[in-house]
């Protein structure tokens, strides 16, 4: 399969630069992606790209900057994979880092990636019947998509509908991926995935800002109601 490996990168988080080129090093055919910059966009453009209540269920919260950045980064991969001769693309975020397991996980996605479309490398375990597996590495395709977007395998045919459905969007990236009922795409998943998180070691989220007590148990109870419809609709979606 012929791949092409982005590694999405932030610039200015000058702490993550030695990660992100460890990582183009370490995986096939990879360059650096220079992840748009959310606080760099002048607010006409985050509305263009942003467009709050569009689907069903609505999304309870306003995108912070950075996570419009993050969707237009992943959005970007998309282009470029289909812009480019290759038959898929792995995507990995810049605070990742291999373990032994990512090999066996690499060959079990491209396996499958045709048919499934979007395989995640998951850096949490996943509760779900077992589809297949190479080594250690297990490919599950859960009823209600895990978030995160650490690492994905990504067929030309996703990236093509991705890029169709996400101009604009209402959702941060990873959430709008749950949306199988919606994209006609419901994930598949490894677990061990190869990938571990360094988000911590290398100096936290670019994304999360610190809020009020009150307002974490506002945003507690929206987000609770917002994954219960998730998960009806997944249930009420998958054959």
């Amino acid at each position: 399969m012929d791949l092409i490996g982005l590694v999405i990168h932030l610039e200015r988080a000058t702490d993550r630069r030695a990660r992100a080129e460890a990582l183009v090093a370490e995986l096939p055919d990879a360059n650096l992606l220079p992840a748009v910059d959310g606080a760099a966009l002048s607010p006409d453009a985050r509305g263009r790209a942003f467009r709050p209540g569009l689907l069903k269920p609505a999304y309870p919260f306003d995108l912070r900057p950075g996570e419009i950045g993050c969707f237009l980064s992943h959005r970007t991969a998309w282009a470029m994979l289909v812009e480019s001769r290759a038959n898929a693309a792995l995507i990995v975020e810049d605070d990742m880092a291999l373990d032994d397991n990512f090999s066996d996980a690499l060959e079990l996605a491209k396996r499958h990636v045709d048919r499934i479309g979007y395989v995640q490398f998951q850096t949490r375990s996943v509760a779900a019947p077992e589809i297949d597996r190479h080594g250690n590495c297990i490919l599950t395709r859960p009823v209600v998509t895990p978030l995160r977007t650490s690492g994905q395998l990504v067929s030309r045919r996703a990236a093509e509908r991705l890029l169709d459905l996400t101009e604009p969007f209402d959702r941060p990236v990873d959430t709008f991926l749950q949306m199988h009922w919606y994209t006609g795409i419901q994930l598949g998943a490894i677990s061990p995935s190869g990938l571990v998180d360094q988000t911590q070691a290398i100096g936290g989220s670019t994304i999360s800002g610190r809020k009020s007590l009150g307002n974490r148990l506002i945003r507690e109870w929206k987000r609770a109601r917002y994954r219960a419809a998730v998960r009806r609709l997944s249930r009420d979606n998958t054959a």
